[in-house]
């Protein structure tokens, strides 16, 4: 009762119900919503769990990072590659899988934080790791080279090996996303949350008063670096393949930053609302080209559109929506 009710603080009652109500809609939602509306869900899932992951580097400590695609590429190639070779199911393999994306994270964060790397420099720095990391997947025969990993797909269901149908990487997903929500609310709360909330709004000013900034910020990109190897373990065993061409691709970070951005910087509803608001987009631009008979106009209207929330809604579409609604953050 002593951890529910800091989860919940002083949030207002219509916010908790309204949590409560779209958590038990997505448990029963396999029943309601067919094959395709199924799969548009577990996207937005993805999303939402991905960008918390993001959202905690940038969003909470303020360290831009546009690389991310490196901790949820070696995710996925090494829990898949534990599989495929050794035949390691991946509850197990994971915990192989976040090691490296966790040892990945120190060695980037301690060569950008001890040199003091910050901004624009440090997203270069995220940026030329995830872009090695590619390079030299491209040329491992252990994990299939460019060719690319694959993973044997049967038509039975195993939840042991992860090996199933939509229904199954529904709940996993969802058990992440409602996993990342929790340890998101409960690191805000912290005292290691304002530690990181203090270095975001002035770095120089929270080293003056005390704050072991290097710490806090090394603290932030291994338990996001973390996060995200479970989502690329996840992405593996979902689509049962992987290249290194887009496990580690410079598109696929950027997917991973949109969904905070969209939503809301720095909170907690913001990656699953702009998760929403993107995959939302996404296939209403997908189905309005097929209808046109111009399928690249999907990426000419997803642009602009994005580009519009950006300009009238910097803060987000969750702050401005949580006004509308009369909601808030689940903070004290």
């Amino acid at each position: 009762m002593t951890f529910a009710r800091r989860l919940v603080g002083n949030a207002a009652p219509r916010t908790v119900w309204l949590l409560a109500a779209l958590l038990a809609l997505l448990l029963i939602a396999p029943a309601i919503l067919g094959k395709y509306w199924l799969s548009v869900l577990i996207l937005i899932l993805y999303f939402a769990y991905v960008g918390q992951a993001w959202n905690i580097l940038m969003g909470f400590a303020g360290q831009l990072s546009l690389g991310h695609a490196l901790y949820a590429g070696l995710g996925g190639y090494v829990a898949a590659g534990l599989f495929f070779h050794y035949g390691i199911g991946p509850w197990a393999g994971v915990f192989a899988a976040v090691a490296a994306a966790a040892l990945a994270g120190t060695i980037v964060g301690y060569l950008g934080f001890r040199f003091s790397l910050a901004g624009v420099y440090f997203a270069l720095l995220t940026i030329a790791f995830s872009e090695f990391t590619r390079l030299a997947f491209d040329h491992w025969e252990w994990a299939g080279g460019a060719g690319g990993l694959f993973l044997k797909v049967d038509g039975g269901s195993d939840i042991v090996n992860l090996r199933g149908g939509s229904l199954l990487f529904y709940y996993v997903i969802l058990a992440l996303a409602a996993f990342a929500f929790i340890l998101c609310r409960a690191l805000l709360e912290s005292r290691l949350g304002r530690y990181w909330l203090a270095i975001r709004e002035d770095a120089e000013a929270a080293q003056a008063v005390g704050v072991p900034v290097l710490r806090c910020k090394m603290i932030a990109i291994v338990i996001s670096a973390a996060l995200t190897a479970l989502a690329g373990v996840w992405n593996a065993f979902y689509y049962n393949n992987l290249f290194p061409e887009t496990a580690f691709a410079m598109g696929r970070s950027i997917e991973i930053t949109l969904a905070p951005i969209i939503g809301g910087l720095g909170t907690l509803f913001g990656p699953v609302v702009g998760a929403v608001v993107l995959t939302g987009l996404g296939e209403a631009f997908t189905d309005l080209g097929e209808a046109l008979g111009m399928p690249g106009i999907k990426q000419i209207f997803y642009g602009l559109a994005l580009l519009v929330i950006v300009m009238y809604r910097p803060a987000g579409v969750w702050p401005w929506l949580a006004g509308k609604l009369g909601l808030g953050e689940l903070r004290k």
